[in-house]
């Protein structure tokens, strides 16, 4: 909703005249000259700091350990305030105005759990089987790249923190630690997130690799293909002022602006290097269905894609023999859909007719959100950002905390639902809001 600038003007004036500025921490010369100047996200930050500035216990102190953590929110003002001001903005954006990131947190709040009594929980059984493995929980640790840029250990520490808690972990193509030591530090396979290359070439060559490194799945992300704007990082970056060029080709970078990975800077992106420079065999447009089915005939793993969100595209997914999908809008990074990964789940179950395999992610940082995509047909749920803050907070051990959090919250949502293993979740225990 826009809002009237001159409504604007006279809310600020209001603030700055109110006996909470100072409480605040709020200066009145940068208050008023919002006024003039401030998108609506500013004046909404402005007056949430004033809302709370009497409330104390609305504003907790930044947790100094893992262990204090309450839930996974708990992680985030730490991680931000160790995680450069560049890198912070690549983890956060979004696409245009983040529009479709609150979107994904909103959407868990078309429904509302239906709790059941009087049944024995005493013993549950949250695990989850998928492709003949079994993992203690639905929780999947998912693709996020670049992890060296929030932690000096990056997908070491997370792939550690994976095997300490026994959660199924896929890595991304843009990783900053390649996959042969991602699956020695993990102690057993990983899936590996696939973005597309100009190059069938190059793409065949990685895709084996993976294969021979033990990777059972390959996940074929669809969603940015047709690109994406992310104001947020561009925004960020420009207020880093750091030397950036040991890292990035040309100093400060803007990675995934094009929404394509960009092949001329990989120093720190060892799955994109290594290759044999064989007589290149380019791609002729962005994929279709056709690239799919060159991808299955290419491997011997499981193929997925990551990105589908209607159900006539989860039903063609089935036709082209896909093994599973991951029901994901990049976590609000690719399309400004302002449409929920939780909203678009039903449909392309429904899609699938329960042939495959699907995944949810986008948003998920509560176990009751867990609860509520199980209940609405989900074999499993991905987890991105919470799980950074957490490295970005402690390293690995903030990892396994994040995680630990989770599934703690999700099983007692299982206990309050009475449900004692994943299979007894059904539409059942949720309603409409």
């Amino acid at each position: 909703m826009a809002l009237d600038p001159n409504s604007r003007r006279q809310f600020l004036a209001f603030l700055a005249g109110s006996p909470l500025l100072a409480a605040a921490g709020l200066d009145r010369e940068w208050l008023t000259s919002l006024g003039a100047t401030a998108r609506p996200d500013a004046l909404l930050q402005a007056a949430d700091t004033v809302a709370t500035a009497g409330h104390p216990v609305l504003q907790p102190p930044r947790i100094t350990r893992a262990a204090d953590a309450l839930d996974v929110f708990d992680f985030e003002g730490v991680a931000q305030q160790n995680i450069p001001v560049a890198h912070w903005g690549y983890l956060m954006t979004g696409t245009d105005d983040d529009g479709t990131i609150a979107a994904n947190r909103a959407g868990f709040d078309r429904w509302t759990l239906k709790p059941r009594r009087l049944v024995d929980v005493s013993r549950i059984d949250a695990s989850m089987a998928i492709f003949g493995q079994r993992y203690p929980t639905p929780i999947i640790v998912n693709p996020l790249g670049s992890q060296k840029a929030f932690h000096k250990d990056g997908e070491l520490a997370t792939a550690k923190a994976a095997r300490a808690r026994d959660h199924l972990m896929v890595l991304s193509t843009v990783a900053t630690t390649s996959i042969e030591d991602v699956i020695a530090a993990r102690g057993g396979p990983v899936w590996f997130q696939l973005y597309h290359q100009t190059d069938w070439s190059i793409t065949k060559q990685m895709v084996k690799r993976v294969e021979r490194a033990g990777a059972p799945a390959i996940a074929f992300t669809v969603d940015l293909l047709g690109g994406s704007n992310r104001e947020t990082m561009i925004r960020e970056a420009r207020r880093d002022t750091r030397d950036c060029t040991k890292c990035h080709l040309g100093g400060a970078p803007l990675p995934g602006v094009s929404g394509r990975v960009d092949d001329r800077d990989n120093r720190r992106k060892p799955n994109l290097v290594g290759y044999e420079k064989l007589p290149p065999q380019l791609e002729k447009g962005t994929p279709t269905w056709e690239f799919v089915d060159r991808l299955k005939q290419s491997t011997s793993m499981k193929v997925l894609l990551k990105g589908i969100v209607t159900g006539e595209d989860a039903a063609l997914a089935v036709e082209h023999g896909v093994d599973g999908l991951f029901v994901s809008n990049h976590g609000g990074r690719a399309e400004n859909s302002r449409r929920a990964t939780i909203v678009s789940l039903p449909e392309v179950v429904q899609g699938t007719a329960g042939r495959i395999p699907v995944i949810c992610d986008g948003g998920f940082r509560r176990g009751t959100d867990v609860f509520k995509a199980m209940a609405l047909g989900a074999t499993g749920v991905g987890i991105g950002r919470p799980y950074i803050w957490g490295l970005g907070a402690f390293g690995q051990e903030g990892v396994e905390a994040v995680l630990a959090i989770l599934r703690k919250e999700f099983e007692l949502t299982m206990k309050q639902s009475g449900t004692t293993t994943l299979s007894q979740i059904s539409a059942r225990h949720i309603t409409a809001a």
